[in-house]
């Protein structure tokens, strides 16, 4: 991709919503326009066929995010579906920013899908915590920023991932002890112009240098290379699940791949996770009231679901009753395609809310009743992620490939 393609991919109408890895924020009530955004942005579209090919070469159901087009959008997954079916190898690399104490469910749902991708494939997987970005773009002492990605890192961990296939990062302690990561990311630094960073990222004339140089920093763990321990300095290719406003890091990482002679990364893409007060915004780790946190109790949950989420109901019972509900606005209903497994149950309370049968209290009460469980299993693993046990995802280390 030329220069001039990689700056007009940002550019942006008024109308549009805007996207990017800092700001998420929908022109619609319904949220984001996830087609138009595929437009924009020149991914593909993840339709049935690939679905069905999906499920063809791993030979599991396809996972509900798949079904229902919450990983909605690819690059280059067709390559590595070959691979797979080839008995070749990849891996997956996927990360956070850590930006607050504890995670919230919308940062857990690439995650869930990785772990997933992970045991249908039997790859191994990368996982960089990007503490230095949230020092360079928040008001975040470098300490503070450390502490953040340790505990994350326990909220990732305690997903299900075994240390055995999955190593863990943080970018502030890993850089200075692995220095094909450095002498990687300087290569990928030396094919990207200042003119080209602008154009993606928007940086402009006032922005710290840090920020210039940070995006060879996510893109080095898209090159295997970046990891001899692991991979012994074998060239492969590489996966990676990430929510859609992540791809402007990927979409240079692809451009500068060509460049150096090595695998451009493949990419699945997520929707983002509504925040409580309404789909124009993802939920977000700095808005309390907007957000379900991994360490809320169930009360807390029952609490914010009712108060906070946005309903797609009528003003009055009788014209609920006669009108139905909006599930494309309802927040509670939102949230149970991210988390309600049944396909089938799922499909009658959308009928049933619709129609007018099922009230929004009612409905509330479900998506209270499907998420508490979650929580609660998810923190009894949480509370077993020790320091001891977090330390030995970090160690560098060979690990099952």
């Amino acid at each position: 991709m030329t220069e001039e393609q990689l700056n007009n991919l940002s550019v942006k109408d008024e109308d549009d919503d805007v996207v990017d890895p800092w700001t998420v924020t929908g022109k619609s009530e319904t949220g984001i326009d996830y087609d138009k955004l595929i437009k924009r942005f020149g991914s593909q579209k993840i339709d049935q066929e690939l679905i069905n090919r999906f499920e063809k070469v791993t030979g599991k159901k396809a996972h509900p995010f798949l079904r229902r087009g919450i990983f909605f959008s690819h690059r280059d997954l067709h390559n590595i579906l070959n691979l797979a079916e080839q008995g070749k190898k990849f891996y997956l690399y996927t990360g956070r920013g850590p930006s607050s104490e504890s995670m919230h469910i919308g940062h857990m749902i690439p995650f869930m899908f990785t772990k997933w991708l992970q045991d249908a494939f039997n790859v191994p997987l990368i996982i960089q915590l990007t503490d230095d970005e949230k020092a360079l773009w928040r008001d975040i002492k470098i300490e503070e920023a450390r502490k953040m990605a340790y505990n994350n890192a326990k909220d990732i961990i305690a997903v299900g991932f075994d240390v055995k296939n999955t190593f863990i990062f943080n970018d502030l302690d890993f850089i200075g002890q692995c220095p094909a990561f450095y002498q990687n990311m300087l290569r990928i630094q030396k094919c990207v112009t200042y003119n080209q960073v602008k154009g993606i990222f928007g940086f402009g004339d006032s922005d710290v240098i840090g920020k210039i140089t940070f995006p060879s920093i996510e893109a080095a763990p898209a090159f295997s290379t970046s990891f001899p321990f692991i991979f012994d300095n074998k060239v492969l290719p590489c996966l990676i699940p990430c929510a859609i406003d992540q791809d402007p890091y990927f979409r240079m990482t692809r451009d500068v791949a060509a460049r150096l002679k090595l695998p451009k990364p493949a990419l699945l893409h997520a929707a983002f996770l509504p925040a409580l007060q309404g789909a124009q915004h993802k939920m977000s780790a700095s808005d309390p009231n907007a957000s379900i946190f991994l360490n809320d109790t169930a009360k807390q949950i029952k609490n914010k679901i009712n108060k906070y989420a946005f309903s797609g109901g009528q003003a009055t019972v009788e014209e609920h009753r006669e009108k139905g509900g909006n599930t494309e606005v309802d927040i509670s209903y939102k949230y149970l395609t991210f988390f309600l497994d049944d396909d089938e149950r799922l499909a009658q309370i959308k009928k049933d809310y619709e129609s007018g049968q099922l009230l929004t209290g009612e409905l509330k009460k479900i998506a209270i009743d499907t998420i508490t469980p979650i929580i609660t299993e998810y923190q009894a693993r949480r509370a077993a992620v020790t320091d001891d046990v977090m330390r030995e995802f970090f160690k560098i280390r060979p690990i099952q490939v």
